[in-house]
Protein backbone atom coordinates (compact mmCIF):
# COMPACT_ATOMS: atom_id res chain seq x y z
CA UNK A 1 0.00 0.00 0.00
CA UNK A 2 1.39 3.37 -0.88
CA UNK A 3 1.44 6.02 2.27
CA UNK A 4 2.46 9.12 -0.07
CA UNK A 5 1.05 9.81 -3.85
CA UNK A 6 2.36 10.60 -6.92
CA UNK A 7 3.23 13.61 -7.84
CA UNK A 8 3.21 14.67 -11.50
CA UNK A 9 3.79 18.26 -12.87
CA UNK A 10 1.80 18.82 -15.89
CA UNK A 11 1.02 22.27 -18.58
CA UNK A 12 -0.67 21.99 -22.05
CA UNK A 13 0.38 23.93 -25.27
CA UNK A 14 -2.31 24.73 -27.75
CA UNK A 15 -5.24 26.28 -25.67
CA UNK A 16 -7.21 28.64 -27.00
CA UNK A 17 -9.95 29.33 -24.82
CA UNK A 18 -13.50 28.48 -26.85
CA UNK A 19 -11.84 29.31 -30.35
CA UNK A 20 -11.46 25.99 -31.17
CA UNK A 21 -11.49 26.33 -34.68
CA UNK A 22 -8.63 28.35 -35.10
CA UNK A 23 -6.75 26.88 -38.25
CA UNK A 24 -3.59 27.50 -36.72
CA UNK A 25 -4.23 25.63 -33.89
CA UNK A 26 -5.77 22.17 -34.41
CA UNK A 27 -4.05 20.17 -31.58
CA UNK A 28 -3.69 20.75 -27.79
CA UNK A 29 -1.50 18.39 -26.48
CA UNK A 30 -1.37 17.88 -22.30
CA UNK A 31 1.62 16.32 -20.86
CA UNK A 32 2.77 15.56 -17.54
CA UNK A 33 6.21 14.39 -15.93
CA UNK A 34 7.30 12.58 -13.14
CA UNK A 35 9.87 14.41 -11.83
CA UNK A 36 11.39 16.02 -8.04
CA UNK A 37 12.37 19.67 -8.42
CA UNK A 38 15.23 18.83 -8.15
CA UNK A 39 15.95 16.54 -10.68
CA UNK A 40 13.62 18.93 -12.74
CA UNK A 41 15.57 21.88 -11.71
CA UNK A 42 19.18 19.86 -13.49
CA UNK A 43 17.00 19.41 -16.55
CA UNK A 44 16.59 23.79 -16.86
CA UNK A 45 20.25 23.88 -15.77
CA UNK A 46 21.09 21.67 -18.16
CA UNK A 47 19.44 23.52 -21.44
CA UNK A 48 20.87 26.82 -20.21
CA UNK A 49 24.30 25.67 -19.71
CA UNK A 50 24.29 23.57 -22.79
CA UNK A 51 22.25 25.95 -25.10
CA UNK A 52 23.54 29.33 -23.49
CA UNK A 53 19.85 30.45 -22.42
CA UNK A 54 19.88 32.45 -19.52
CA UNK A 55 16.25 34.22 -18.86
CA UNK A 56 13.74 32.80 -16.59
CA UNK A 57 12.29 30.34 -18.57
CA UNK A 58 13.18 28.56 -21.51
CA UNK A 59 9.59 28.31 -23.21
CA UNK A 60 8.77 25.36 -25.81
CA UNK A 61 8.61 28.23 -29.01
CA UNK A 62 12.52 29.02 -28.19
CA UNK A 63 12.79 24.86 -28.53
CA UNK A 64 11.65 24.38 -31.30
CA UNK A 65 13.47 26.81 -33.09
CA UNK A 66 16.85 24.47 -32.32
CA UNK A 67 16.55 20.81 -33.03
CA UNK A 68 19.05 19.76 -30.87
CA UNK A 69 17.14 21.02 -28.09
CA UNK A 70 14.23 18.91 -29.29
CA UNK A 71 15.94 15.69 -29.60
CA UNK A 72 17.61 16.05 -26.49
CA UNK A 73 14.44 16.99 -24.54
CA UNK A 74 12.43 13.97 -26.36
CA UNK A 75 15.68 11.58 -25.42
CA UNK A 76 15.97 12.70 -21.98
CA UNK A 77 12.21 12.86 -20.81
CA UNK A 78 11.23 8.94 -21.78
CA UNK A 79 10.02 6.51 -18.74
CA UNK A 80 8.85 10.29 -17.14
CA UNK A 81 6.77 11.78 -19.20
CA UNK A 82 3.22 11.43 -21.03
CA UNK A 83 1.52 13.03 -24.01
CA UNK A 84 -2.29 13.13 -24.30
CA UNK A 85 -2.96 14.63 -27.86
CA UNK A 86 -6.53 16.43 -28.66
CA UNK A 87 -7.79 16.82 -32.27
CA UNK A 88 -10.09 20.22 -31.57
CA UNK A 89 -12.41 19.79 -34.76
CA UNK A 90 -12.92 16.08 -33.35
CA UNK A 91 -13.24 16.68 -30.03
CA UNK A 92 -16.29 19.36 -31.26
CA UNK A 93 -17.73 16.60 -33.05
CA UNK A 94 -17.70 14.13 -30.01
CA UNK A 95 -19.36 16.98 -28.45
CA UNK A 96 -22.22 17.36 -30.45
CA UNK A 97 -22.72 13.44 -30.20
CA UNK A 98 -22.02 12.94 -26.37
CA UNK A 99 -24.13 16.19 -25.73
CA UNK A 100 -27.14 15.57 -28.38
CA UNK A 101 -26.96 11.88 -28.30
CA UNK A 102 -25.80 10.13 -25.36
CA UNK A 103 -25.17 11.88 -21.52
CA UNK A 104 -23.51 14.72 -21.11
CA UNK A 105 -21.22 14.00 -18.09
CA UNK A 106 -17.48 14.68 -17.40
CA UNK A 107 -16.59 10.99 -18.44
CA UNK A 108 -18.34 11.86 -21.84
CA UNK A 109 -15.06 12.45 -24.42
CA UNK A 110 -12.73 10.28 -22.74
CA UNK A 111 -12.24 6.06 -22.78
CA UNK A 112 -14.37 5.79 -19.85
CA UNK A 113 -16.93 6.41 -22.11
CA UNK A 114 -16.27 5.99 -25.99
CA UNK A 115 -20.16 3.73 -26.78
CA UNK A 116 -20.46 7.06 -29.44
CA UNK A 117 -17.15 7.24 -30.72
CA UNK A 118 -18.08 5.13 -33.78
CA UNK A 119 -20.96 8.29 -34.52
CA UNK A 120 -18.59 11.34 -33.57
CA UNK A 121 -16.02 9.29 -36.15
CA UNK A 122 -18.25 8.80 -39.30
CA UNK A 123 -19.28 12.41 -38.68
CA UNK A 124 -16.07 13.66 -38.57
CA UNK A 125 -14.62 11.63 -41.35
CA UNK A 126 -17.90 11.70 -43.85
CA UNK A 127 -19.05 15.25 -43.07
CA UNK A 128 -16.24 17.17 -44.65
CA UNK A 129 -16.19 14.58 -47.47
CA UNK A 130 -19.85 15.08 -48.41
CA UNK A 131 -20.81 18.86 -47.44
CA UNK A 132 -17.00 20.19 -48.02
CA UNK A 133 -14.56 21.59 -45.02
CA UNK A 134 -15.91 25.35 -45.51
CA UNK A 135 -19.82 24.02 -45.06
CA UNK A 136 -18.67 21.45 -42.61
CA UNK A 137 -16.72 23.95 -40.49
CA UNK A 138 -18.98 26.16 -40.32
CA UNK A 139 -21.82 23.57 -38.75
CA UNK A 140 -19.71 23.61 -35.98
CA UNK A 141 -19.27 27.00 -35.42
CA UNK A 142 -22.44 27.13 -35.20
CA UNK A 143 -22.21 24.64 -32.20
CA UNK A 144 -19.62 26.18 -30.57
CA UNK A 145 -21.47 29.55 -30.91
CA UNK A 146 -24.14 27.41 -29.07
CA UNK A 147 -22.20 26.24 -26.21
CA UNK A 148 -20.50 29.94 -25.91
CA UNK A 149 -22.36 30.00 -22.28
CA UNK A 150 -20.24 32.05 -19.97
CA UNK A 151 -21.35 34.62 -18.73
CA UNK A 152 -24.95 34.45 -20.33
CA UNK A 153 -28.06 34.04 -17.70
CA UNK A 154 -30.41 32.85 -20.67
CA UNK A 155 -30.36 30.33 -23.49
CA UNK A 156 -29.04 32.23 -26.50
CA UNK A 157 -32.16 30.98 -28.54
CA UNK A 158 -31.06 32.77 -31.70
CA UNK A 159 -27.71 30.57 -31.88
CA UNK A 160 -29.90 27.13 -31.19
CA UNK A 161 -31.86 28.33 -34.01
CA UNK A 162 -29.15 29.15 -36.62
CA UNK A 163 -27.40 25.73 -35.20
CA UNK A 164 -30.47 23.54 -36.37
CA UNK A 165 -31.27 25.63 -39.28
CA UNK A 166 -27.34 24.98 -40.43
CA UNK A 167 -28.18 21.24 -39.57
CA UNK A 168 -31.34 21.00 -41.61
CA UNK A 169 -29.81 22.67 -44.31
CA UNK A 170 -26.95 19.99 -44.85
CA UNK A 171 -29.52 16.99 -44.63
CA UNK A 172 -31.87 18.84 -47.37
CA UNK A 173 -28.26 18.25 -49.43
CA UNK A 174 -27.08 15.29 -48.35
CA UNK A 175 -26.11 12.82 -51.11
CA UNK A 176 -28.84 10.03 -52.02
CA UNK A 177 -26.06 7.18 -52.17
CA UNK A 178 -25.26 4.28 -50.65
CA UNK A 179 -21.90 5.24 -48.65
CA UNK A 180 -24.15 8.00 -46.99
CA UNK A 181 -26.52 6.32 -45.32
CA UNK A 182 -25.20 5.92 -42.06
CA UNK A 183 -24.71 9.91 -42.00
CA UNK A 184 -27.78 9.74 -42.68
CA UNK A 185 -29.24 8.35 -39.67
CA UNK A 186 -26.97 10.25 -37.30
CA UNK A 187 -28.25 13.76 -39.14
CA UNK A 188 -31.57 12.81 -38.35
CA UNK A 189 -31.07 11.81 -34.58
CA UNK A 190 -29.56 15.15 -34.30
CA UNK A 191 -32.25 16.77 -35.97
CA UNK A 192 -34.59 15.65 -32.95
CA UNK A 193 -32.39 16.79 -30.14
CA UNK A 194 -33.64 20.25 -29.30
CA UNK A 195 -35.35 19.01 -25.90
CA UNK A 196 -32.04 17.50 -25.06
CA UNK A 197 -29.78 20.65 -26.53
CA UNK A 198 -32.10 22.98 -24.26
CA UNK A 199 -32.14 21.06 -21.39
CA UNK A 200 -28.15 20.72 -21.06
CA UNK A 201 -27.75 24.27 -22.03
CA UNK A 202 -30.60 25.03 -18.87
CA UNK A 203 -27.80 23.27 -17.11
CA UNK A 204 -24.94 24.81 -18.16
CA UNK A 205 -26.27 28.45 -16.84
CA UNK A 206 -25.32 26.89 -13.44
CA UNK A 207 -21.47 27.12 -13.02
CA UNK A 208 -21.50 24.38 -10.79
CA UNK A 209 -23.58 21.99 -12.93
CA UNK A 210 -23.23 18.06 -12.88
CA UNK A 211 -22.61 18.76 -16.79
CA UNK A 212 -19.86 19.80 -18.13
CA UNK A 213 -18.42 23.11 -20.20
CA UNK A 214 -18.79 21.89 -23.87
CA UNK A 215 -15.67 23.56 -24.74
CA UNK A 216 -13.11 22.94 -22.40
CA UNK A 217 -11.02 19.74 -23.91
CA UNK A 218 -8.45 19.95 -20.75
CA UNK A 219 -11.39 18.09 -18.73
CA UNK A 220 -11.09 14.95 -20.48
CA UNK A 221 -7.34 15.21 -20.82
CA UNK A 222 -7.21 15.93 -17.34
CA UNK A 223 -8.84 12.58 -16.24
CA UNK A 224 -6.66 10.76 -18.88
CA UNK A 225 -3.21 12.04 -17.65
CA UNK A 226 -4.42 10.59 -13.95
CA UNK A 227 -5.93 7.13 -15.24
CA UNK A 228 -2.45 7.09 -16.75
CA UNK A 229 -0.33 8.02 -14.08
CA UNK A 230 -2.11 6.13 -11.37
CA UNK A 231 -1.47 2.43 -12.69
CA UNK A 232 1.57 3.61 -15.18
CA UNK A 233 4.00 3.16 -11.90
CA UNK A 234 2.25 1.00 -9.82
CA UNK A 235 2.94 -2.58 -10.04
CA UNK A 236 1.25 -4.18 -6.92
CA UNK A 237 -1.95 -3.69 -9.61
CA UNK A 238 -3.65 -2.20 -7.19
CA UNK A 239 -3.59 1.44 -8.59
CA UNK A 240 -1.68 4.48 -6.84
CA UNK A 241 -3.37 8.13 -6.40
CA UNK A 242 -2.16 11.09 -8.14
CA UNK A 243 -1.85 14.79 -6.84
CA UNK A 244 -1.31 16.74 -10.15
CA UNK A 245 0.94 20.08 -10.19
CA UNK A 246 -0.21 22.01 -12.46
CA UNK A 247 0.43 25.70 -15.04
CA UNK A 248 -2.02 28.27 -13.72
CA UNK A 249 -5.61 27.38 -15.50
CA UNK A 250 -8.72 29.31 -15.82
CA UNK A 251 -10.79 26.16 -17.51
CA UNK A 252 -9.55 23.80 -14.27
CA UNK A 253 -12.02 25.17 -11.58
CA UNK A 254 -12.56 23.50 -8.23
CA UNK A 255 -15.85 22.35 -9.31
CA UNK A 256 -14.89 20.90 -12.16
CA UNK A 257 -11.81 19.10 -10.55
CA UNK A 258 -13.87 17.87 -8.18
CA UNK A 259 -16.29 16.22 -11.06
CA UNK A 260 -13.58 14.46 -12.78
CA UNK A 261 -12.05 13.13 -9.25
CA UNK A 262 -16.02 11.90 -8.92
CA UNK A 263 -15.82 10.34 -11.76
CA UNK A 264 -12.29 8.56 -11.47
CA UNK A 265 -12.95 6.93 -7.95
CA UNK A 266 -16.20 5.66 -9.20
CA UNK A 267 -13.91 3.35 -11.46
CA UNK A 268 -11.18 2.55 -9.23
CA UNK A 269 -11.30 -0.12 -6.87
CA UNK A 270 -8.29 0.70 -5.08
CA UNK A 271 -7.38 4.83 -3.69
CA UNK A 272 -9.03 7.43 -5.00
CA UNK A 273 -6.86 8.04 -9.01
CA UNK A 274 -7.09 11.81 -8.72
CA UNK A 275 -6.18 13.19 -5.43
CA UNK A 276 -5.16 16.78 -6.07
CA UNK A 277 -4.80 19.49 -8.79
CA UNK A 278 -2.75 22.25 -7.02
CA UNK A 279 -2.20 25.39 -9.36
CA UNK A 280 1.32 27.24 -9.69
CA UNK A 281 2.96 29.59 -11.72
CA UNK A 282 5.11 27.41 -14.18
CA UNK A 283 8.04 30.42 -13.70
CA UNK A 284 8.33 29.00 -10.01
CA UNK A 285 8.34 25.26 -10.66
CA UNK A 286 10.72 23.36 -12.97
CA UNK A 287 8.56 20.43 -13.22
CA UNK A 288 5.97 22.36 -14.69
CA UNK A 289 8.41 23.81 -17.21
CA UNK A 290 9.15 20.50 -18.50
CA UNK A 291 5.45 19.98 -19.09
CA UNK A 292 5.49 22.70 -20.98
CA UNK A 293 8.43 21.74 -23.47
CA UNK A 294 7.12 18.25 -24.01
CA UNK A 295 3.55 19.13 -24.70
CA UNK A 296 5.21 22.21 -26.85
CA UNK A 297 7.22 19.60 -28.78
CA UNK A 298 3.97 17.16 -28.96
CA UNK A 299 1.97 19.74 -30.32
CA UNK A 300 4.85 20.70 -33.04
CA UNK A 301 5.26 16.98 -34.52
CA UNK A 302 1.20 15.73 -33.91
CA UNK A 303 0.44 18.93 -36.29
CA UNK A 304 3.41 18.25 -38.24
CA UNK A 305 1.95 14.67 -38.68
CA UNK A 306 -1.95 15.56 -39.13
CA UNK A 307 -0.42 17.57 -41.72
CA UNK A 308 1.23 15.26 -43.65
CA UNK A 309 4.26 17.21 -43.23
CA UNK A 310 6.18 13.88 -41.09
CA UNK A 311 9.54 14.39 -39.72
CA UNK A 312 9.78 10.82 -38.92
CA UNK A 313 12.87 11.22 -36.68
CA UNK A 314 11.00 13.23 -34.32
CA UNK A 315 8.17 11.24 -34.62
CA UNK A 316 10.16 7.94 -33.55
CA UNK A 317 11.29 10.24 -30.38
CA UNK A 318 7.66 11.10 -29.78
CA UNK A 319 6.56 7.29 -30.07
CA UNK A 320 6.94 6.40 -26.13
CA UNK A 321 4.90 9.91 -25.19
CA UNK A 322 1.78 9.52 -26.44
CA UNK A 323 -1.80 8.30 -24.84
CA UNK A 324 -3.39 5.58 -26.93
CA UNK A 325 -6.68 7.14 -25.20
CA UNK A 326 -5.65 10.53 -26.92
CA UNK A 327 -8.69 12.08 -28.88
CA UNK A 328 -7.20 11.72 -32.26
CA UNK A 329 -9.31 10.31 -35.08
CA UNK A 330 -7.04 10.83 -38.08
CA UNK A 331 -5.89 7.00 -38.79
CA UNK A 332 -2.37 7.74 -41.15
CA UNK A 333 -1.48 10.12 -38.37
CA UNK A 334 -1.87 8.35 -35.43
CA UNK A 335 -0.22 5.18 -36.98
CA UNK A 336 3.01 7.19 -38.17
CA UNK A 337 4.18 7.90 -34.72
CA UNK A 338 2.45 4.98 -33.19
CA UNK A 339 2.47 1.99 -35.32
CA UNK A 340 -0.81 1.38 -34.42
CA UNK A 341 -3.64 0.83 -37.11
CA UNK A 342 -6.69 2.77 -34.67
CA UNK A 343 -6.41 4.89 -32.06
CA UNK A 344 -8.35 2.94 -28.79
CA UNK A 345 -10.38 5.48 -28.26
CA UNK A 346 -12.15 5.94 -31.53
CA UNK A 347 -13.77 2.42 -30.32
CA UNK A 348 -15.10 1.20 -27.75
CA UNK A 349 -13.18 -0.96 -25.61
Amino acid sequence: MHSRPLEIACDESGFTGTNLLDPTSPVITHAGVHLDRPAAAEYVALVRARFRHTSTEYKATQMLRQRPVLEWLLGSLRGVGHVHLTDKPFFITCRIVDFLLGEPTYAAGTSLATELRPAAVTLYRDGPAVFGQLRWRAFLATFVKVMRTKRRQVINAAAVDEFYATLGDLRSTLPKRQESDSLQGILDHLSKSRPQLEEVLTLLLDDRSSVPPALEPLLPALLETALHWSTALDWSGGGRSVAIVHDEQSALTRHRVAQVQAILAEVSSGPPPLLSVTMTDSRTDPRVQLADLLAGAARHIAVAELHSRSDPALTELLRPYLSHNSLWPDAPSWQRPTGAPEIRSVTSR
